[in-house]
């Protein structure tokens, strides 16, 4: 944006402008080309906007510049992640809270989430871990792990199949171990940069081994949705929800945050987690909620 301070008169005042307003003045090509140079996108915006204005007979050039370096971009991007070894290119998360109450009543409580994902031209992959953990005078009323992956080949811009592998342990809810296998279809209903939403859907098969010791095998169906609303650069509303249908047994589990940037790498959120199951060997805990407010840390 100081770029474009320091340099606006030599637009405005340019005799180039006069003797020929096809004729892109030669500041104003200096000017695009150092917006350019420094490869901040905004401030190429922000220059290139100024530019068609002031010289609105030579927008189409400076349009071209712009796009050339779009191209540019790309190109470099793509070879970057084409060439990257699968070990290279991951990102991620780690979200934890907990609280800690002695005196009449002892408690503690822990909570932690880490997920770390791999975005490549067509395939992207993503690794998931969770746990919580509550106790309360020496007794555990909630002890629920979990961990899963998901690869995803996107076949189109919006459209996609994935793939899911998951483990879960809840004992509060019934059971010791449940797995989960799914593969299905997705679309991104909703693409663009303060708004992304997309949903899924496949069969699936979970094997549960209950704290009885019993053990069951279903198949059934899958669906799950992620919204992303950034109201504004350092604050996003967050949805995801995921529900599956099998033998007249339900499960659903929704997810609504509020997430707020403190620092570039650093965030506080707020959640509420709500849980169903509609068959459990616990039926007083077919309904859970959990409400968290937590530390991310991205890297």
């Amino acid at each position: 944006m100081r770029v474009c301070l320091i340099l606006l008169p030599l637009l405005l005042s340019s005799p180039a402008l006069a003797s020929d307003p096809d004729l892109l003045p030669t500041s104003v090509r200096e000017m695009m080309e150092a917006a350019i140079a420094n490869g901040n996108e905004t401030d190429i915006a922000t220059v290139s906007k100024i530019a068609k204005q002031t010289n609105p007979g030579s927008a189409d050039e400076i349009q071209r510049m712009v796009n050339s370096w779009k191209e540019r971009t790309k190109a470099t991007h793509d070879t970057v992640i084409r060439e990257a070894r699968f070990t290279e290119l991951w990102t991620g998360r780690i979200e934890a809270g907990g609280f800690r109450s002695t005196g009449s009543t002892s408690e503690i409580g822990i909570s932690a989430n880490a997920t770390v994902t791999r975005a490549g031209l067509q395939w992207s992959h993503k690794l998931t871990a969770s746990a919580d953990y509550r106790r309360a005078n020496g007794v555990t009323s909630r002890e629920r792990y979990f961990a899963g992956y998901e690869p995803r080949y996107e076949f189109d811009p919006r459209g996609f199949v994935y793939g899911l592998a998951q483990f879960e342990r809840d004992i509060s809810i019934g059971y010791d171990q449940r797995y989960t296998a799914s593969v299905g279809v997705g679309y991104k209903l909703i693409v663009s940069k303060p708004v992304d939403l997309s949903a899924d859907i496949g069969p699936s098969v979970r094997k549960a081994n209950y704290v009885t010791g019993e053990e069951e095998t279903k198949l059934g169906a899958r669906g799950s949705m992620a919204l992303a609303w950034r109201i504004t650069p350092t604050l996003t509303f967050k949805q995801t929800a995921s529900g599956y249908a099998e033998s007249d047994v339900y499960t659903l589990n929704a997810l609504t945050a509020i997430e707020t940037k403190v620092a570039s790498r650093l965030s506080a959120a707020l959640s509420y987690n709500v849980q169903y199951e509609s068959e459990t060997l616990l039926s007083a805990r077919d309904f859970d909620t959990l409400s968290r407010v937590t530390l991310t840390y991205d890297f």
